[in-house]
């Protein structure tokens, strides 16, 4: 694939709106916008500034390098190892999609025990348009070429019910980053329409989602919750929209997602943590616990991701992530008393009574800290410390088992101490020692205790271990972390393979580890993509260029220009960089 620096800018146009936007070699672009009965002509901000994203930041970019006091990877010995890996990440994709393809596409998902398929995300061949820039970062043409195809045909206007999250996260999320990738314009066509068919779920007395939306009337669909939105599904499609309006310059994008911005800020608890349900009549919280794991997630992840989506630009974003952040630091984290790692928890609404388990799902957080800590300046050291420490930790329940893979959850039965008041004795000691909960605990050898008891041993191909493995080798430069990938890798290869293919696992605990009938299209999209780049010496994917969505597809960082800060009613500070939040809140 060529890389966007060498693709012809995008000519698009959208027939429904007879929106046309086209860019040309001058000063300035003429931006058309046309509406039932009414032209409006305006002229638009510099050509340059519409641009300058696309033409200086391709997706091949080399690696600038980890910081000064590290030893650049590449030129150590090892180099043509890590390239040989990456590779082998490349053929485990190409393999498994072979099967995919010949024995479950077009429909959503291969079940490999049964050589079937399954179709519960659409069965619009949501494996397929969730690698598709996996694809392309990994350079598999034929295979590219194949799935634009799929996409060209692909009919959304089909009288049926979709969730809206995967949609949202893996379809819309995928378009927008294909096109990101290639510039091809059939991408973003599919993207706007996807975007517009969706959007009527917000239409509640709430401004709330439910958990489904009709694809031909638009009518939303109650889910598996009931009358209840879910924090995680609600709160997880900012960054798609607002990118989308960025491209189309559809203002209802932004207004629609501003207002669940909104939503959270009048709806923190505890200085900034968010209850996980909420009812969709009414918009009341109806939830007993707080979590950064299952139905929470990607809303504190995205908090983040919008501040540096926009360039840094509109600071309400990273105000609410950092007392967001500060919150879980505060309430949510414990260390285990005698290996001292580190975990984060659920805790109880509104005791904050910990819960002490400790979810696969919440080793995002180590990434998300790690990110932050390398892009907020002046952050407060903590950020670091619990990155590294939760990135420990989800390293050493993967190395505590036989496989190598990590269980989908734990609880730690003698609880530990809350890390904030370990971190006050040992300010108390004059820092010494280890900082708490960044120790380097060794995995058990056969007798040892863990101090957690797993209570779900399914390893399901999730992504988060090493997605947070990933960001932390990109932002430390430590090579531990692609060492640790390896070994993760390693024991995908050994014991999810199931044929060609690969599947999920029943039980880390047991050799032959039982498989379970189900590969994930998040397999293809984020597990692997994450290893290939963790693996390739190039950074191909700059964390200071794009910001991944929860799916792991890469938008680019962009900056608003002054037509779209006024036609999106976009409101960011001018001068005073202590602005408050609401100030600059829709």
């Amino acid at each position: 694939m060529r890389s966007p620096r060498a693709l012809p800018l995008p000519l698009h146009v959208d027939t429904r709106r007879s929106l046309f936007w086209i860019p040309r070699r001058s000063q300035y672009s003429l931006i058309i916008l046309t509406g039932v009965g009414v032209s409006i002509l305006f002229l638009a901000a510099s050509y340059a500034e519409w641009t300058s994203h696309i033409l200086s930041h391709p997706f091949h970019d080399p690696f600038r390098g980890p910081p000064p006091h590290h030893q650049e990877p590449w030129m150590r010995p090892e180099r043509n190892v890590w390239q040989e890996r990456a590779q082998t990440v490349k053929a485990a994709f190409r393999s498994a999609y072979a099967s995919y393809e010949r024995t479950a596409y077009p429909h959503d998902e291969l079940t490999p025990m049964s050589n079937h398929h399954s179709d519960n995300l659409n069965g619009w061949g949501a494996t397929l348009m969730d690698g598709i820039d996996t694809m392309i970062l990994m350079q598999l043409d034929d295979l590219v070429e194949g799935a634009l195809v799929h996409v060209s045909k692909l009919k959304l206007d089909r009288n049926t019910n979709v969730q809206f999250f995967e949609t949202v996260i893996r379809y819309l999320g995928g378009l927008l980053s294909a096109y990101a990738l290639t510039r091809n314009t059939i991408y973003l066509t599919h993207a706007d329409e996807l975007g517009m068919r969706l959007l009527p779920i917000f239409n509640t007395t709430s401004g709330l989602p439910p958990f489904s939306v009709n694809m031909h009337t638009g009518t939303g669909g109650m889910g598996w919750m009931g009358p209840l939105s879910i924090l995680s599904e609600f709160a997880s499609c900012q960054m798609e929209y607002r990118y989308l309006a960025h491209l189309t310059g559809r203002p209802e994008y932004v207004q629609t997602v501003d207002y669940i911005t909104k939503f959270l800020h009048e709806n923190t608890e505890h200085g900034g943590l968010f209850p996980l349900l909420f009812a969709t009549s009414d918009g009341a919280p109806s939830s007993d616990r707080f979590s950064i794991g299952a139905q929470a997630d990607s809303a504190y992840e995205y908090l983040l991701k919008e501040w540096l989506m926009t360039g840094k630009t509109e600071p309400h974003f990273l105000e609410m992530y950092l007392k967001s952040a500060d919150a879980i630091i505060e309430n949510m984290l414990y260390v285990s008393p005698s290996r001292h790692l580190l975990y984060v928890t659920d805790v109880l609404r509104p005791s904050l009574r910990p819960v002490h388990d400790f979810q696969h799902l919440s080793c995002f957080l180590s990434g998300l800290f790690a990110l932050g800590a390398a892009t907020i300046p002046d952050v407060d050291p903590r950020h670091a410390w619990a990155a590294e420490g939760l990135g420990h930790t989800c390293w050493i329940t993967y190395a505590d088992t036989v496989t190598g893979l990590g269980p989908e959850m734990m609880v730690f039965p003698q609880n530990g101490t809350k890390w904030v008041d370990e971190l006050a004795a040992w300010e108390q000691r004059g820092r010494q020692g280890v900082i708490p909960g960044v120790n380097e605990a060794t995995p058990v050898t056969e007798g040892e205790s863990t101090e957690y008891r797993v209570v779900d041993s399914r390893y399901l191909l999730r992504p988060e271990t090493i997605e947070s493995f990933y960001i932390m080798w990109r932002t430390t430069g430590e090579s531990k972390w692609r060492d640790r990938g390896w070994a993760l890798f390693e024991g995908i290869e050994n014991h999810a393979m199931l044929g060609t293919a690969y599947a999920s696992l029943a039980d880390v605990r047991r050799i032959p580890a039982p498989h379970t009938d189900e590969l994930p299209s998040f397999f293809f999209a984020e597990t692997l993509k994450y290893a290939y780049l963790l693996f390739t010496d190039e950074e191909l994917v700059p964390l200071s260029q794009w910001v991944f969505n929860t799916e792991a597809h890469p938008i680019p960082i962009f900056t608003w220009s002054e037509t779209e800060k006024r036609l999106f009613n976009i409101r960011t500070p001018q001068g005073n960089k202590n602005s408050t939040l609401l100030r600059h809140l829709p």
